[in-house]
């Protein structure tokens, strides 16, 4: 199965409402690595990495996100996968 990274940027009302640390139950629990984080903007991002279908699965759920959460759009930019990550992370500041 190939291996795949997308870096996502969640609008809507996302912050505050548990959907970074729902991103990462639902990323490890699928097996994808990464990281989240809230942008001051108001917008969460998000990078994923692993196989293609569970990161599109990432993907998919970001389009909803947790129960509280209203998503407005997702942006989707899909980029090389380099297997830097072993683990999921939630990141108190934007990772850029």
């Amino acid at each position: 199965m190939p291996r795949v990274r997308a870096h996502v940027f969640i609008s809507g009302y996302v912050q505050g409402v548990n959907f970074r640390a729902s991103t990462r139950r639902e990323a490890e629990t699928r097996g994808v690595a990464g990281w989240v984080s809230n942008v001051p903007d108001g917008r969460v991002e998000a990078l994923f990495e692993g196989e293609a279908s569970d990161v599109q699965r990432m993907v998919d759920w970001c389009r909803h996100g947790p129960a509280r959460a209203q998503v407005d759009r997702v942006e989707v930019n899909w980029e090389p996968y380099t297997g830097e990550f072993d683990s999921f992370d939630v990141l108190l500041g934007s990772y850029w």
